[in-house]
């Protein structure tokens, strides 16, 4: 169980894994010995955009996060906010990220990222305006939905089912995890 969990933030015990029972039966959790506070380890939800640029054509707008090695180009994704619904944070995150004004959204699809112990809740969303990058993007490209190559990874599905969508068979890149 991967966790950065590893004192109680109640009363500084270090915490141990610890079966207690729980609706479902019994559970193995980071559990306090000493007050009995547990560590949940539930995913963070994050929101994801495939944003297609209205006034380019349609193209699609992927980005490269600043603090990202290498070249590779993704979705504008960003954590929800407390007291936000999901469609007001997407919105949120493709303004603050781009500066572009989306004019509509439509739901994706919800998907599982284990390997961050996320749950992605993905958009397609059509927006207009001139790009800005804030700081935490190094760059970004246009390109035109059939050109768009998927990861086989989190938000490379998204891309994907948007495509199977549009009646549009998804290429996938090759990737290997260093």
């Amino acid at each position: 169980m991967a966790t950065a969990y590893r004192f109680c933030p109640q009363c500084a015990t270090a915490l141990a894994e610890v079966e207690g029972l729980e609706d479902g039966g019994p559970k193995t959790r980071l559990r306090c010995p000493a007050c009995d506070f547990t560590h949940w380890n539930n995913p963070t939800p994050v929101l994801a955009a495939v944003i297609e640029c209205a006034d380019q054509g349609g193209q699609l707008l992927l980005a490269r996060n600043a603090a990202w090695a290498g070249r590779m180009f993704g979705l504008i994704t960003g954590f929800m906010e407390a007291g936000e619904s999901p469609q007001e944070g997407i919105q949120r995150e493709v303004a603050e990220e781009t500066a572009l004004e989306v004019l509509q959204l439509k739901l994706i699809g919800v998907y599982d990222f284990q390997r961050m112990n996320q749950v992605i809740i993905a958009y397609h969303a059509l927006a207009i305006g001139t790009v800005r990058l804030s700081p935490e993007l190094a760059e970004y490209k246009l390109v035109a939905p059939a050109d768009a190559l998927c990861w086989p990874a989190g938000t490379g599905y998204a891309l994907a089912d948007w495509l199977r969508g549009r009646g549009q068979e998804p290429k996938f890149m090759e990737w290997s995890r260093r």
